[in-house]
């Protein structure tokens, strides 16, 4: 029992009597002076009990709300993911370095484009462990080592080669190619490849196997001198006979050297022009058989027209012109008109080359059968991967996946027509272009057997324009040629 507070603490103490315990608490009779008795009861046991009760209740409170007084310690790894801002320049080449040195080597024949796109393979140099070299050559001389080195089944010194749409044909159906279907559906999506125009894959198509990446698109299309067409009050033909009558007004002109020219400098020039007007007039290369078609009268009278233009226009001094020839021809003013690839459009404007700048402008290809197909293909280049290469090829496919992103074409498409469909056309020639492939002869049939019509071709369509041989001569003797080549490789019984 606690002291009872007050004076005289000690007596009043004293003065306490203890009456026996009660239902566990004890009471006390406390008298006063004056013979005064009080009674009441001792909190001793109870006021214990009663404490140890409340401790109870609070240590099952704070319990629930507190943690227990054994600490426990919890080893937990948490993984976090990070969130890192990286700056992507959209001009490099953003590749993984790969595990080992490589070196890939490319081949192209000259041009702008080539030239552009060399440029964007360059930037993979500066990935690590990475070189890539660039080649560019006259087309013969890179379709001749081309044959030569993927032909003997030996590695390929090349890991990306150039095709237009018959090298394409001719090497993918030779098994020289790799096809690129499944690389294609596992980066089609990074590398937006749905963008590439439709007819551009299918021209690198061959049941069903895709064997090239578009790069740009072309075709042969007219180019004209404004100031010497109004001098004269011409329009821009679009027919051959026009073109034919423009050369009879224009020859006369003290300013020039010839009124026009289309390449038939080579074997495969006049090959190329033979094709267009072949087309025009509804004829074709080969029979359903793979017999010969190109000389029956639809091929004669192509080939009969291209010999009068020459005679009409050019000359044996325009039988010599090359592409470059006649785009320095018309650029220095000694020509008035040509008929050539819309590649070479952007020198026409360029100070540094061009002595009429401002004064050239463009035109559709001319129809050489009047409302027949105009005379321009729907011409598409690719990049290709030879099979016999022995870089990996998941490392070259995403050169060129690199080389030919949408950045790329938009740079290139300064200087030439590419084939990603959401790349503006920048190229002064565009719509000349885009009506010659809409509504000219297309592209050649998917058949490995019209490339050795061609080579047959290119061995025996100059003669006609040098007049050695008649249009008929020249193209029996070459079908003749090709039923040999035809028969031995299994494509004619």
């Amino acid at each position: 029992m606690l002291p009872v507070k007050g004076e005289g603490g000690e007596k009043q103490k004293q003065r306490l009597q203890p009456i026996p315990e009660r239902n566990g608490r004890s009471l006390f009779l406390k008298k006063h002076k004056g013979g005064k008795e009080e009674m009441f009861i001792s909190n001793k046991n109870y006021l214990w009990k009663l404490l140890i009760a409340t401790m109870l209740v609070l240590s099952i409170v704070l319990s629930a709300c507190s943690p227990t007084s054994e600490l426990e310690t919890v080893d937990e790894t948490v993984e976090v993911e990070a969130t890192t801002e990286v700056s992507v320049d959209p001009t490099a080449c953003n590749l993984e370095a790969p595990e080992s040195p490589s070196t890939i080597n490319t081949i192209a024949w000259a041009g702008l484009v080539t030239h552009f796109y060399a440029d964007e393979f360059a930037k993979c140099e500066d990935v690590e462990n990475l070189e890539v070299n660039s080649q560019i050559l006259d087309f013969v001389s890179v379709t001749e080592q081309v044959r030569l080195a993927l032909s003997g089944g030996g590695e390929s010194p090349y890991q990306i080669v150039h095709a237009s749409n018959t090298e394409l044909v001719e090497w993918g159906s030779a098994g020289w190619l790799l096809p690129l279907n499944d690389l294609i559906d596992k980066y089609g999506e990074e590398y937006d490849l749905d963008d590439h125009s439709p007819k551009a894959w299918e021209g690198a198509t061959i049941d069903g196997q895709v064997y090239g990446i578009p790069f740009m698109s072309n075709t042969l299309h007219l180019y004209y001198r404004s100031d010497l067409f109004e001098k004269y009050d011409l329009e821009p033909p679009t027919t051959y006979d026009e073109v034919i009558a423009a050369c009879e007004v224009l020859k006369d002109e003290p300013s020039i050297t010839l009124p026009f020219t289309m390449q038939v400098h080579a074997g495969w020039a006049w090959e190329f022009r033979f094709f267009s007007f072949l087309r025009s007039y509804g004829g074709d290369y080969l029979n359903d058989d793979n017999t010969p078609a190109f000389n029956g009268p639809e091929g004669v009278t192509a080939a009969t027209q291209i010999k009068e233009v020459i005679d009409a226009c050019m000359g044996p001094e325009g039988l010599t012109y090359s592409i470059e020839d006649s785009a320095n021809g018309l650029a220095t003013g000694t020509l008035a008109f040509i008929h050539t690839w819309g590649s070479q459009s952007t020198i026409f404007d360029d100070p540094e080359t061009s002595d009429v700048v401002g004064l050239v402008e463009s035109a559709p290809a001319a129809a050489p059968n009047p409302g027949g197909l105009l005379g321009g293909s729907a011409w598409h280049d690719y990049w290709t991967i030879p099979v016999t290469s022995e870089v990996d090829p998941d490392l070259v496919f995403r050169v060129i996946m690199e080389a030919t992103d949408r950045q790329s074409q938009e740079e290139g498409a300064e200087i030439q027509s590419m084939t990603r469909l959401s790349v503006p056309q920048g190229v002064p020639n565009a719509a000349a272009a885009n009506e010659t492939i809409a509504n000219g002869v297309g592209i050649y049939d998917p058949n490995p057997a019209v490339a050795l019509a061609q080579s047959a071709l290119w061995n025996w369509l100059p003669f006609i324009g040098t007049g050695e041989m008649t249009p008929q001569e020249a193209l029996d003797a070459a079908a003749e040629e090709y039923i040999t080549e035809a028969t031995a490789q299994g494509f004619l019984p």
